[in-house]
């Protein structure tokens, strides 16, 4: 397609949809691994896979063939009946996590609504108290619903919107001391947390913080939520980001890669925290999702699992990690007045800077490098665990040019 057909459809872009987003002026028309091409023709180095969600890369083609042959045979049914395809996608989450029980849905922001509605219907049904304090932390980001965007620790994304999801209190990331505070008055019924603050500036907790807060949850009868839609499924070489610390929550969150592109978020659970969902006789159903854990979107999910293991896509995500630090290592020394930091695991990696990261952003794109930027001041680098060492010495050689334009300027 030309350029010209690209200029005509970014002019209808402006004409038809909500201005809620600022997109660059280009249209994305195909992709393959970790390669993106626009409308025009020009190749991107991906980077940012989705926003973490590309998981296998563009265009895999088990995955294109699970999505083509389960299209082919049965796309949605609701959850009037049981779905194959759902069944067996909980027995694999099942096998490889903490989980006894799933709740299907559709998005990050609906996983972590239904996690925050069990923890609270938890209390009053199965506990017998009237708990609704939800506490968070600081620089956490949760979604964009109306409760998730309540409990995300960035004032940023609750201008404007209020009045919000209510009692809810954030406390500072990684500070033990902080949250036993909060949940010593036994009026919390939950505690969400990242076990990574992906946006929020690729925040790393302590050795131990993790497990401490389980400690303090089991102690005061709080539900303890990880959520796990940017560092689930692969992202920190292990499948669930909690696992670094040895640890299991009561409720866990999942999305983003669980699809590999196509939508699925999954709220998992031990078996006795699923009671905060379960029907009760002569009760109206406490939860439900019209297109969640629908065929199509389960298939895909099944895909993504199964890739993961055949190609050992976990050492290799633990080992572009390494080699991708160490690069970020290597630029903080080239450039110590621009460059101060490395942050992250995995394939979840952030280079924090001193200078303007939406400047870095906007110049990479235009060379030819999509990244994307985290907490104001951190580059972030979430490559498709398919990427070799290759495109990540590409993608340095590229970033490093812009930098020393940038410090020589």
């Amino acid at each position: 397609m030309s350029k010209d057909e690209q200029s005509a459809l970014l002019e209808r872009a402006g004409q038809v949809l909500i201005q809620n987003y600022r997109q660059p002026q280009l249209v994305m028309e195909r992709g393959g691994g970790v390669e993106l091409f626009d409308m025009a023709g020009k190749r991107y180095l991906d980077m940012t896979s989705g926003i973490a969600v590309c998981a296998l890369g563009h265009s895999h083609p088990a995955l294109v063939d699970a999505i083509a042959t389960q299209a082919a045979k049965l796309i949605h049914t609701s959850n009037l009946y049981f779905v194959e395809e759902q069944l067996r996608l909980a027995d694999e989450l099942s096998r490889i996590s903490f989980a006894d029980r799933f709740f299907f849905c559709n998005s990050g922001s609906e996983a972590n609504e239904a996690a925050l509605k069990l923890a609270r219907r938890f209390q009053r049904v199965v506990n017998g108290e009237e708990r609704n304090v939800i506490v968070s932390t600081l620089d956490s980001f949760h979604g964009r619903s109306f409760a998730t965007v309540a409990i995300t620790g960035q004032e940023k994304y609750r201008q404007e919107f209020g009045p919000l999801l209510e009692p809810v209190r954030y406390v500072p990331f990684d500070d033990l001391a902080a949250a036993e505070a909060a949940l010593a008055g036994r009026e919390a019924c939950a505690f969400i947390v990242e076990p990574i603050q992906a946006e929020g500036g690729i925040n790393v907790p302590s050795p131990g913080y993790l497990a401490g807060l389980r400690e303090i949850c089991d102690r005061t009868g709080t539900v303890l939520i990880f959520d796990e839609v940017q560092t689930g499924v692969g992202r920190t070489g292990k499948w669930f980001g909690h696992q670094h610390d040895g640890v299991e929550p009561h409720v866990m969150t999942l999305a983003k890669a669980l699809g590999g592109g196509v939508p699925i978020g999954v709220c998992a659970v031990s078996e006795d925290a699923a009671a905060g969902l379960g029907f009760r006789q002569g009760g109206a159903v406490p939860h439900a999702s019209t297109f969640g854990g629908n065929p199509l979107a389960c298939a895909a999910a099944r895909a993504v699992l199964r890739t993961i293991e055949v190609e050992g896509l976990l050492a290799n995500c633990a080992a572009m990690g390494e080699h991708l630090d160490a690069e970020f290592r290597e630029l903080c020394a080239r450039y110590p007045s621009l460059c101060t930091a490395s942050r992250g695991r995995g394939l979840l990696r952030g280079l924090v800077v001193s200078g303007s990261a939406p400047d870095i952003y906007t110049r990479c794109r235009d060379a030819g490098l999509l990244i994307s930027v985290a907490g104001g001041n951190v580059v972030r680098f979430v490559p498709a665990l398919v990427v070799e060492r290759g495109h990540i010495d590409e993608a340095i050689h590229i970033l490093d040019g812009i930098l020393a334009e940038i410090a020589n300027a």
